[in-house]
């Protein structure tokens, strides 16, 4: 396994160039703050909101949804291989002099290569293209793009460490998309009680029929 920073001059030149926009505007910084720390529970709150938000019979879409939460937890397994098993890279607040980044948010001294939070945001947004509405893909895709900034801006990841997660959550993006197919019977199985998809909303107009 590698132990080394190896800092290259595009990191440290977008490092300092975006974490130095960190402690001038309260706004600014809350905001990175909450994209940083905040995202994958928005995404969860997304999730659910999407879920009852899609219309009753649209069982692919709801069936994507799952595919793209499937994508960011194997984007999030595929980091932890690689940060415990590949390259444990440290953290820019380890490596550089004190006084020369600015730190937001308190974080632990582990591995900062591949960034877990951009990883999974973009195995979430990976998972959802194609097959989801653009209501859906198109915010799960921004808030990806803003975690990557955020993790930059509060001082806790080099740019390529968000870049690499990003890498990662596409590739498991790829990796799960595939298996959509075997993935709907799960899905079928949770809409059910819902009432969602076509062969409820059959029943119920077959239910409704017979009373009248």
């Amino acid at each position: 396994m590698i132990h080394a920073a190896l800092l290259n001059p595009f990191d440290v030149h977008m490092y300092h160039l975006i974490n130095g926009l960190a402690g001038k505007s309260k706004l600014l910084d809350d905001v990175m703050i909450f994209f940083a720390k905040d995202a994958l529970e928005l995404y969860a709150a997304l999730f659910i909101a999407y879920w009852f938000a899609l219309p009753k019979d649209d069982l692919r879409s709801r069936n994507q949804l799952a595919v793209a939460g499937f994508s960011g937890v194997l984007a999030l397994v595929l980091n932890v291989v690689i940060s415990h098993f590949v390259w444990f890279r440290p953290r820019p607040f380890v490596v550089f002099p004190k006084g020369t980044y600015t730190q937001l948010i308190p974080h632990p001294a582990d591995a900062s290569f591949p960034s877990d939070h951009s990883a999974g945001s973009w195995g979430f947004a990976g998972g959802s293209w194609g097959r989801t509405p653009r209501w859906i893909w198109l915010p799960f895709t921004i808030i990806a793009v803003l975690v990557m900034i955020a993790r930059v801006f509060v001082g806790v990841h080099y740019p390529t460490d968000v870049i690499g997660g990003m890498a990662v959550g596409l590739v498991a993006s790829a990796v799960v998309r595939p298996f959509a197919p075997r993935i709907m019977p799960l899905t079928r199985l949770v809409a059910k009680p819902f009432g969602y998809g076509k062969e409820a909303q059959e029943a119920q107009r077959t239910r409704r029929t017979s009373r009248g």
